[in-house]
């Protein structure tokens, strides 16, 4: 997939994610990646260990991990969305309505990872499907235009970015 270019999305909404993803770097290989490597993260880690917050305010470990998924899957709607030519603007949503609501903390590390791992193997088969001009299909998200192919990159940045803050606050 072809990587998107700078009028394709927002620049100072979307490019931190989209900056994950390296210059000449396969995003549907990143995409493909990414849960074996949050297996491998979480492999042998306590079930305790998953209500641990870094500082008050902040989301556990379980509720990050269930935030990953939630994002896959509004992603997810955004790329079928726009790259079917459906202009209907998509709206935002509040992340942490979707954290109070999760029921993160009484779920296993096996059962989050499992149900991120469903979701982006259905996600793969749909954008492994995607043509070059299903990609160039431009939309509205989050009041903000984008294009079909900016979403996977974003999809593999969100769970990059949060890969790192897992590291770096919850297990460093």
């Amino acid at each position: 997939m072809r990587r998107p270019t700078a009028d394709e999305y927002d620049a100072g909404y979307y490019s931190g994610y989209v900056s994950q993803t390296s210059e000449g770097e396969d995003v549907i290989r990143v995409l493909d990646d990414q849960p074996s490597q949050l297996r491998t993260l979480f492999e042998g880690l306590p079930e305790e260990k998953g209500a641990y917050a870094y500082a008050d305010g902040k989301w556990t470990i379980k509720e990050l991990l269930s935030h990953i998924i939630d994002g896959e899957r509004i992603f997810a709607y955004r790329v079928l969305r726009i790259a079917r030519g459906d202009e209907t603007p998509i709206e935002g949503f509040d992340q942490d309505i979707y954290i109070e609501n999760s029921h993160a903390n009484n779920r296993s590390f096996a059962e989050l990872l499992e149900e991120f791992d469903l979701a982006r193997r259905s996600n793969m088969l749909m954008l492994r499907n995607m043509r070059d001009e299903d990609g160039a299909r431009m939309g509205t998200a989050s009041d903000k235009p984008i294009s079909a192919r900016t979403i996977p990159y974003i999809m593999a940045g969100h769970v990059t970015h949060h890969v790192k803050i897992l590291k770096e606050r919850y297990l460093g």
